[in-house]
């Protein structure tokens, strides 16, 4: 049988030694990539989320244009009759506390022009009002 050579002791030493110098570049390099995949990710996230704000701000100004844009609903309709319902009403309750007006025959020197646009001005009133009484009580009519 032929002899067995045996190893230096400097051998396993150095074989050890290159391998440890290996791993510490190789982890040296991998610390390295890890901060500058890490620096690349942090960026490409704020660049989402930056996008991702633009595009909710996008968003919400198209929303509140279709809002402004889109035709009147019946609900819409129904709540505009009923707060000029209110101010009809408020409108009667201000005008029965006014003094009642005097008969242009009493004036003394007064304007027949001016009597005339005051009496057109409430005879328009009077006909503004009695049309939308009449129209909100056919409308009633027609809920019911």
């Amino acid at each position: 049988m032929a002899k067995r050579r045996t190893t230096p002791k400097e051998l396993p030493d150095a074989v050890r030694e290159a391998v440890e110098r290996t791993v510490q570049a190789t982890v040296g390099g991998a610390q390295n990539t890890r901060d500058r995949t890490r620096e690349t990710l942090d960026e490409l996230v704020k660049g989402a989320e930056a996008q991702a704000r633009e595009v909710r701000e996008r968003v919400a100004h198209a929303i509140g244009e279709l809002e402004e844009r889109r035709p009147a609903t019946q609900e819409d309709v129904a709540a505009l009759r009923k707060q000029l319902r209110a101010i009809a009403r408020r409108l009667e309750a201000i005008e029965g506390r006014l003094p009642a007006k005097k008969s242009s025959s009493s004036r003394s020197g007064g304007n027949a022009r001016g009597s005339k646009t005051k009496s057109s001005r409430s005879s328009k009133v009077a006909a503004a009002r009695s049309a939308a009484k009449r129209s909100s009580g056919s409308r009633s009519s027609r809920s019911r």
